[in-house]
């Protein structure tokens, strides 16, 4: 599959077969001009939401896509998808209500979104999300968990690639920390925009994979 970074926690996610999967699709200039990254322009076959916060439920994306907006499993164009309902704060909703995520089944590896998750995850919810082969996972805090339960879910999830996002960066004014907190002292692989990843390549151990968003 190819894994394109949009920006915030929006990918372009496509796999060998040409599916195409939108996360979280932000709105442009939402939120009193805080996020500033350019509207995006891609096409869908499929876009996932996992609340309805408008740096993440964009619905003007071209394509015709399925959105999937549920807890529970779909199946759209041959993607397994399985929604997972949590929290999107330490206060089981009540502050920011409820975040789905979503382990989609791709090329035969599990690509995990943890949306806007804002909790530590526990033992029984990794059992709950399954396999994890990649896992997009916020790092910025504030408004989702920060590096350290970041750090905490990974141990627990044990991914094979780790790729942050939801940090902040010049296109992005909101008061959450800079992908750089999280990658301190971390052996990282910095990429431009993009990679490529097959299952027979996947790493042994955990890699981390910082991309720069390309809006």
């Amino acid at each position: 599959m190819r894994i394109k970074f949009l920006g915030h926690a929006s990918f372009l996610i496509t796999s060998k077969d040409g599916v195409r999967i939108i996360t979280d699709p932000y709105k442009p200039g939402c939120y009193g001009g805080g996020i500033k990254y350019s509207p995006i322009n891609e096409e869908a076959d499929i876009v996932t939401i996992s609340h309805e916060h408008d740096d993440h439920n964009e619905r003007n994306i071209k394509g015709k896509p399925v959105f999937v907006n549920t807890p529970g499993k779909h199946e759209v164009k041959g993607i397994k998808i399985n929604g997972y309902e949590v929290y999107h704060d330490k206060s089981s909703g009540k502050e920011r209500g409820k975040d789905i995520i979503f382990n989609m089944e791709i090329d035969g590896m599990n690509l995990v979104h943890l949306g806007d998750l804002g909790h530590v995850l526990k033992r029984d919810d990794a059992e709950k999300i399954g396999r994890v082969d990649i896992l997009l996972i916020p790092v910025g805090g504030y408004f989702t968990i920060d590096a350290k339960d970041a750090d905490e879910i990974i141990n627990i999830l044990k991914p094979k690639i780790v790729i942050p996002m939801h940090f902040k960066t010049s296109r992005c004014d909101f008061p959450i920390a800079p992908v750089d907190d999280f990658t301190k002292g971390k052996k990282i692989k910095k990429l431009d925009g993009e990679v490529e990843i097959e299952k027979d390549s996947l790493p042994s151990e955990t890699e981390i994979y910082v991309l720069t968003p390309t809006k």
